[in-house]
């Protein structure tokens, strides 16, 4: 992960990361093969700076996790979830620009 501000979510810690988090949670959910997903890859890391002490911003690979993607419905990937108080705020599937989610995140951010 090259962004230090990026948390890798897992099966494991989804609970305590993004479900139990104080601030809003961006969750990409991502896979290593595809390709919308790593033209995503900027527009998290940019997020996840813009946002620091804001909102958490981070990504789950479906592959490695398939509980949390099964839990949350994704069948397609990218699928970008904000999660505000442990519930879903907000979801998006496929590409979309930074200032969609800048939006999002900006409405549950306060």
């Amino acid at each position: 992960m090259a962004n230090a501000n990026v948390t890798q979510f897992t099966d494991a810690n989804f609970q305590a990361e993004v479900l139990q988090s104080d601030l809003p949670v961006l969750v990409d959910f991502w896979a290593e093969w595809c390709m919308p997903c790593k033209m995503l890859s900027p527009t998290i890391d940019a997020l996840a700076d813009e946002f620091k002490g804001r909102a958490k911003i981070g990504k789950v690979d479906t592959d490695s996790n398939r509980e949390t993607a099964v839990k949350y419905g994704i069948s397609a990937i990218p699928t970008v979830i904000i999660f505000k108080n442990g519930e879903v705020a907000k979801k998006f599937v496929g590409l979309q620009s930074k200032n969609d989610f800048a939006a999002a995140l900006d409405s549950l951010a306060k």
